[in-house]
């Protein structure tokens, strides 16, 4: 472990970090500017970022295991590194539909941590995911899917900050005659929400909610939406006392109150 813990850094980008790591067969969690993936002998055991709903998101709203359910394995198994075992083990969940929602949630948060590619943050040698192991994954299949879903993704509609940015509809924009699921998707869309936001609440993987997403905006539906309004700022008074936070007046008009007693 020594000799990944030295040679990650001097890779310029997460993947090829990430590579330097499993031919070591390193164990342990590597930060990007997007996401963690967790490493158990040089393959991908688990990803997540926070553009992306994590795992329990996506089974409790999906229906698939009951929140309480779920968090009853969380707070059983997560000291232990065993939540997806305690799923399975006590019929919550079967082991394949366990694998398939593993799965999913692996490569969408995958696609974040990569999507730009810097240098990665850290590496934490050791390092496991409350979860467990359920299924790991070659380092070169999770790059090499990651970057066929950012080259998919940019033919439909090359801007990616509508995968991280607030999103709301054109105004005056259509919508009419769009299959069902764009449907779905469009009605989600408020002008607050992101797309980690809008597939958590559909239950539903993140990369489709993103396919979607910019299918809208190349139909000039939707688009990042605009940033807030800076706050205003009250003019300084005239006499010369400035304005004061209305907590702080309060408690001197009281002040001078009790002193006049």
């Amino acid at each position: 472990m020594t000799g990944a813990t030295a040679t990650w850094t001097a890779y310029e980008t997460t993947s090829a970090a990430l590579g330097a790591l499993a031919a070591e067969g390193a164990t342990g969690a590597l930060s990007g500017e997007r996401g963690i993936v967790y490493l158990s002998a040089g393959r991908v055991v688990h990803a997540e970022s926070a553009f992306t709903p994590d795992l329990g998101a996506l089974l409790t709203r999906s229906g698939a295991v009951a929140p309480d359910g779920w968090w009853d394995a969380v707070d059983r198994g997560g000291a232990q590194h065993r939540v997806g075992h305690r799923l399975v083990d006590s019929g919550r969940l079967a082991a394949g539909a366990l694998e398939v929602c593993h799965l999913g949630a692996l490569f969408d948060a995958a696609y974040f941590v990569l999507a730009h590619d810097t240098r990665a943050h850290r590496f934490r040698p050791g390092a496991a995911h409350w979860l467990g192991a359920v299924r790991s994954v070659p380092v070169d299949a999770v790059v090499r899917e990651s970057g066929r879903r950012r080259a998919l993704l940019d033919r439909i509609w090359p801007d990616s900050a509508v995968d991280t940015a607030p999103l709301a509809r054109v105004p005056g924009a259509g919508g009419a005659d769009l299959p069902v699921r764009r449907v779905r998707t469009l009605t989600q869309v408020d002008g607050v929400r992101t797309a980690a936001q809008i597939a958590s609440a559909l239950a539903c993987r993140t990369y489709h909610t993103l396919v979607e997403l910019r299918r809208l905006a190349a139909a000039g539906l939707v688009a990042p939406a605009p940033a807030p309004a800076p706050p205003r700022t009250r003019a300084p008074d005239p006499g010369g006392g400035g304005w004061q936070d209305p907590d702080t007046a309060l408690l001197r008009r009281l002040r001078d109150a009790l002193e006049a007693l």
